[in-house]
């Protein structure tokens, strides 16, 4: 397999290399802050040759015959950029800094559409790619975006509401998503709230969010990716962003360290962004209605990145974060983490080579507590590095990526299980990868096969992973696509899945205390053969551009589940107990199942007004060699509705809302009580006497349904421009509007409802300069 691999890598690198045309390559900047603009078109007028700018602003045309050429550039929001360049020889590769200056005049309408282009040169399968003019045009709780609410309105995103802060993409639980930040591992994005990420979205630059079907530039996960990239940073003037809100406050400054000498030429810069939490606090006050001794709210948030840059557009960043989060329910449940990191990454734009060359390399560490009545009852900590180095070259319509990828981590993991029986364990890993992604297009079909062969050192286990993406070019208009590959990871959650909405999620590796068998639910049998989770992808889908504004996405998918490691909900014998069945008696078994559904989407942008509807429709299914079950998170139907108009004379007002209806989460009913005998004497003790602790008579697990949860969010906004440099922005927001009781657990000792959070109005402001 490694001969038909290689061999296939050279007779692809060896026809790009041959090519005896010219190249035009770049990247695209603005003016006023010297960001790259991304996403754009760059074309060379009177041609249907031309690129779409990645995230970092850069863009290759390729194939460019011998003579006179003009580049042109049109973007919304900015002057029409035209470039004469020469290509004076076969082979000649020119390097062109493009600098937009933004337009006096707003244009509502542009000519060059590179999301049109986009989508039909690109597969684009289960991808939404989204920047901070998204997020913001939703509404704003606490008086700030953030992108933990914009994720809520994705299709095949599952949030199990307003508090506890997981998220789950097409059946898949939160630690098969992989998240990364400027190629960075962050192992929890998310808060105890679970209306705030970690993320300050005006750092953000772009968020690619993969719901599945993605390429083997990715891997070490077998659901989702959540690949996030940060601004650089000002380079032209000192800048930043100060606000508060009735939720916390914020704090943005960014700008040169070494400011450039002329336009495009070398420069250093400098970004900082904390945001903290204040609700514990602030509740007292503002929301004393909910409960008087405050929400149990709190968390801080800090990350900083200094970014050098040459004059070819060559960069190299350094960066580091520190999140933490804290909640404590009722006095009685307390869960607390940390998580921070540091690394760096660049980009290399060799003058003689039309190879594109990026790296990264990161350090990050997670710890977890949760304690119970003081004491400390879960505990989990995971660090590690990774490093990954990635090749890109282009030619006309095709397109290669390849590239290694390195980590390694350590896990230490505490854990009770629901018959008091200890769990724990402690485990350091090594993973190493090589990918190759090949993009043709090739007349109206546009095909990305893509291999991934994952070495997993601690377990010796090698894993390849052909992956496939096709699209079809059926008209101008309508577009089908097709995805599937195979995937597969190491790291394993830790937490129950008795309650639906679990606050402690530990990590842990592969695992020797794992069954030996693997069971089917028709009954059939295999012998396990590694202690990987793994999973089938297969995914199709149509798009149709309606109107230009006006678009409809279908996906249908299927995530066949082949091994997945779970705690032993079932275990009630230690593990060195022969005698009993290893369902019985392991640590962790292995279940297998599957997660289908559909995905509609309708997005409609033009002017004033922005529409955003998602429908999902989907099933989860389990299979633990005892149980067919339903996990917490699977939800049948999910509705979500996001609109927002701007309006006044000079386009400073903004209102919005956003409606959210799903089916109720599966759940485990109580079928009654008795008293449970903790023998603490042994068999001394005179159970006449004793008092026992309450136990709980469990009914088939997750057999029963919550109630629907629906929501609606509204907000306005109103702008106060001083100076060009100078904003004020004034923001109103309503949580949960109409005050639904949505459901958040059931307190089975207490045999008593706790809702998700009522009506919650916030006020802030935001002061830009």
């Amino acid at each position: 397999m490694k001969y038909y691999f290689c061999t296939f890598l050279f007779s692809i690198l060896t026809s790009f290399i041959i090519a005896q045309d010219g190249t035009i390559r770049g990247f695209v900047y603005d003016k006023e802050t010297g960001e790259p603009v991304i996403f754009t078109n760059v074309v060379l007028e009177g041609t249907t040759q031309g690129a779409a700018t990645d995230v970092n602003g850069y863009y290759s045309i390729t194939k460019v015959a011998k003579g006179n050429h003009t580049i042109l550039v049109t973007f919304l929001g900015y002057d029409t950029l035209r470039l004469p360049v020469i290509i004076e020889r076969p082979g000649q590769i020119i390097t062109e800094k493009l600098i937009l200056q933004k337009s006096s005049i707003d244009l509502q309408v542009f000519n060059v559409s590179a999301e049109k282009q986009d989508a039909q040169n690109q597969v684009k399968m289960s991808v939404t790619k989204i920047t901070p003019k998204e997020i913001k045009q939703i509404p704003s709780i606490g008086g700030d975006p953030d992108l933990a609410q914009y994720l809520q309105v994705l299709p095949g995103v599952i949030f199990t509401g307003d508090q506890g802060g997981q998220l789950y993409i097409r059946g898949g639980s939160p630690i098969q998503n992989k998240v990364l930040l400027d190629g960075m591992i962050v192992y929890n994005p998310f808060h105890s709230i679970g209306l705030f990420s970690v993320f300050d979205t005006d750092i953000m630059r772009n968020a690619d969010i993969y719901t599945g079907g993605f390429g083997a530039e990715y891997g070490g996960r077998i659901s989702s990716i959540m690949d996030i990239t940060t601004k650089d940073g000002n380079k032209k003037r000192l800048s930043g962003k100060v606000g508060a809100n009735t939720f916390g406050s914020k704090l943005l400054l960014e700008g040169p360290l070494s400011k450039e000498t002329e336009p495009g030429g070398s420069s250093s810069s400098f970004i900082f962004s904390g945001k903290h939490s204040y609700l514990d606090q602030s509740s007292k006050l503002f929301y004393s209605y909910i409960d008087t001794a405050g929400l149990p709210f709190n968390y801080t948030d800090i990350y900083s990145k200094i970014s050098f840059n040459g004059v070819n557009g060559s960069k190299f960043n350094l960066f580091g974060f520190s999140f933490n989060d804290g909640v404590k329910f009722q006095t009685t449940s307390e869960l607390g983490w940390n998580n921070w990191g540091v690394g760096s990454n660049f980009i290399l734009v060799p003058g003689s080579s039309p190879i594109l060359v990026e790296g990264n390399f990161a350090y990050s560490k997670y710890d977890l507590s949760l304690k119970e009545n003081g004491e400390e009852t879960s505990f989990s900590s995971i660090d590690g590095f990774n490093f990954g180095l990635n090749f890109g070259y282009f030619q006309g319509n095709s397109e290669i990526k390849y590239g290694v990828e390195v980590l390694g981590f350590s896990t230490n993991f505490t854990l009770f299980n629901a018959s008091g029986l200890k769990v724990e364990d402690e485990a350091f890993t090594t993973e190493l990868a090589g990918f190759l992604n090949y993009k043709l297009k090739q007349g109206k079909l546009v095909f990305e096969p893509s291999f991934r062969l994952h070495y997993y050192a601690s377990l010796t286990k090698a894993s390849p992973e052909p992956r496939l993406g096709l699209k079809y070019n059926l008209t101008d208009n309508i577009r089908l696509k097709l995805a599937t590959g195979m995937y597969s990871q190491n790291l394993i959650s830790g937490n129950s899945d008795r309650e639906v909405v679990n606050l402690f999620s530990g990590f842990l590796s592969g695992q020797g205390d794992l069954q030996d068998s693997i069971y089917f639910k028709n009954g059939n049998t295999k012998l396990r053969k590694h202690e990987l989770q793994t999973a089938n992808h297969f995914i199709v889908g149509a798009e149709w551009d309606v109107t230009r504004r006006f678009n409809i996405n279908i996906e249908g998918y299927l995530k066949q589940f082949t091994q997945l490691t779970n705690i032993n909900r079932n275990k009630i014998f230690e593990s060195d107990d022969n005698t009993r069945p290893d369902l019985l008696k392991k640590d962790f078994i292995v279940e297998t199942g599957e997660a289908f559904g559909v995905d509609f989407v309708l997005k409609y942008d033009y002017k004033r007004l922005y529409v955003w509807g998602v429908y999902s429709l989907g099933k989860v299914n389990r299979y633990d060699g005892i149980t067919e079950y339903h996990p917490v998170f699977d939800r049948r139907h999910n509705i979500n509705f996001l609109t927002s108009y701007t309006f006044g004379k000079n386009l400073d007002w903004e209102a919005s809302i956003r409606w959210n209806l799903g089916s109720g989460f599966p759940f485990t009913q109580t079928q009654g009580f008795y008293e449970k005998q903790t023998l603490q004497d042994g068999v001394d003790t005179d159970y006449t006497t004793s008092n026992g602790q309450l136990g709980i008579y469990y009914a088939d697990l997750n057999q029963g349904r919550l109630p629907t949860y629906h929501r609606l969010d509204a907000s306005i906004k109103k702008k106060f421009v001083f100076s060009e440099n100078s904003i004020l922005d004034l923001n109103l927001g309503i949580t949960n509007t109409y005050n639904r009781e949505n459901i958040f657990y059931f307190d089975r000792v207490k045999f008593e409802r706790v809702n998700q959070l009522p009506i919650m109005p916030s006020f802030g402001l935001n002061w830009s300069f």
